[in-house]
């Protein structure tokens, strides 16, 4: 019991830090450096309307409070709990947009803010596919079993853009498929035709022609 908690409380206080240090980058234009040839995709459109409604409602309730409760402290915490909670909404949107999906010469980088950071190789991947899909509400991360297969979604607003098939199973580090050997990913991209071309160029140039030569 104890174990678990303070395995939490650490989960947590990486977690806080991460939003903090995703605002400063968004804020002050501080991108991650990249290796030559990366590209960046992102993915936060599917959530994009929903998270500024629910951070200009955040912003019209503080003062609403603030003025309606006739107690100078609770008031007072009221508007302390209202502003942090109001960055903290701004910290979430930061971490979607600092840490895009990467393509690169190491491979596919796949992320979800700073929850999810899984890098797949090329000699792991048989191919890329565009297809959109809609998850039932069953969460962000969703396992699917078929005998030997395991297919795990990493959704976005409930929907995938991406296949990703793999060549030999991996193992990724969610909750949900923890031990599990998958043999495919699928997540979002707001532009999956230009991730799945500029992986395709990567996977072709990585693949060896059947002379045993890495293709140009």
């Amino acid at each position: 019991m104890i174990a678990t908690t303070w395995k939490l409380l650490r989960f947590a206080v990486r977690y806080e830090i991460g939003m903090w240090r995703s605002l400063y980058r968004w804020i002050f234009r501080r991108p991650e450096r990249l290796r030559p040839g990366d590209r960046t995709f992102g993915y936060s459109g599917a959530v994009m309307t929903l998270m500024w409604i629910f951070i200009i409602l955040s912003a019209v309730e503080v003062p609403i409070f603030e003025m309606i409760l006739p107690w100078e402290l609770v008031s007072n915490i009221v508007l302390g709990l209202g502003i942090y909670g109001l960055f903290w909404m701004f910290g979430l949107l930061a971490s979607l947009k600092v840490h895009p999906h990467v393509v690169g010469a190491a491979g596919i980088r796949i992320r979800n803010g700073i929850t999810l950071d899984l890098t797949v190789p090329w000699s792991a991947i048989e191919r890329l596919r565009v297809n959109r899909r809609s998850l039932p509400p069953e969460g962000s991360v969703q396992v699917e079993r078929s005998g030997d297969d395991v297919t795990v979604s990493l959704g976005m607003a409930n929907q995938t853009s991406v296949d990703l098939l793999l060549r030999e199973p991996i193992t990724v580090p969610t909750r949900k498929a923890r031990g599990e050997r998958v043999t495919e990913l699928r997540f979002h991209a707001d532009d999956p035709e230009a991730l799945v071309e500029a992986a395709t160029a990567h996977l072709v140039a990585a693949r060896p022609d059947p002379s045993g030569r890495a293709a140009a």
